[in-house]
């Protein structure tokens, strides 16, 4: 496999049965040399992991050459009845507040497993909050967000999600014209782009390489948000590689499959097999 200036990783949202330490054995004998970590429930739970747990990944980390980026997507982390509740853009501040402070932990994480940027989202709009209302209240969390975690030298890398309040990559750029913040950056989910734009997932890698913080890897299909196996959609994976290297992107681009946890090393497996033939297409 031609070595990308990229490094390629797996999310750990896509080994949800597996202990952490176990899943990152299996995503580096596989050939990956990153790894997005989505602390979680049973990964790395913010509110019960302690420092000599982190100093033990992270050692683990460097045994294993694996860069990091930390993914805040969890599912039920902050609330086990609400799915991924809360957000910067809830109607009631104490909830963005324990969203803000789940987020500063996530990249306080980050530093000590060596990594320097954070992945998220706005969230849905719910029944009870005004949309100007709401991003109102994602410009002030992201701002105060920046104001906490730009000391810690952990950067954002923000994620447009179909569904979502920012929803598009015209939404991230409003976004980023609103928080002013000169270091904002983008996370691009290439199989998002069928679903809420007009161009390719290459195309949009090549209009926004300079924005480009970390890559989501996933496949789909007819304009539907499904997550699937690389190469099991539509998307031209040779051209997304290629893009990639166009605008040279140096950062971790990562199979993200949280719905193949079920068969996690299989599906580890086949990804990165059908992303080396892509790389050397």
């Amino acid at each position: 496999m031609t070595e990308p200036p990229f490094r390629l990783g797996y999310n750990t949202n896509g080994f949800a049965h597996h202990r952490l330490d176990d899943a990152l054995h299996v995503i580096a004998e596989l050939g990956y040399r990153a790894v997005a970590i989505t602390p979680d429930a049973n990964h790395l739970h913010p509110d019960h992991t302690s420092d000599a747990q982190l100093r033990a990944i992270r050692a683990l980390l460097d045994q294993l050459d694996l860069a990091v980026v930390i993914e805040t997507g969890a599912r039920y982390v902050l609330d086990p009845r609400r799915k991924q509740r809360p957000t910067l853009i809830d109607a009631d501040a104490e909830g963005r507040e324990r969203r803000l402070d789940f987020l500063e932990r996530c990249a306080r994480i980050a530093v000590a497993l060596g990594g320097d940027t954070i992945s998220l989202w706005s969230g849905i709009l719910g029944d009870d909050v005004d949309r100007e209302d709401a991003w109102r209240h994602l410009v002030a969390g992201v701002r105060q967000l920046h104001e906490r975690i730009k000391p810690l030298g952990v950067q954002i890398a923000f994620e447009p999600e179909p569904g979502h309040l920012v929803d598009s990559l015209g939404d991230w750029e409003h976004l980023r014209d609103a928080v002013t913040l000169p270091d904002f950056g983008l996370t691009l989910d290439v199989g998002h782009v069928p679903c809420t734009e007009s161009i390719s997932a290459g195309d949009a890698i090549r209009k926004y390489g300079d924005a480009l913080r970390t890559v989501h890897l996933d496949d789909s299909k007819n304009g539907v948000h499904e997550h699937l196996q690389i190469g099991d959609g539509s998307l031209d994976w040779a051209d997304i590689m290629r893009a990639l290297r166009e605008v040279n992107f140096t950062g971790i681009a990562s199979v993200e499959l949280s719905r193949h946890s079920h068969a996690a090393p299989e599906a580890a497996r086949i990804a990165i097999e059908r992303l080396a033939k892509a790389v050397s297409a």
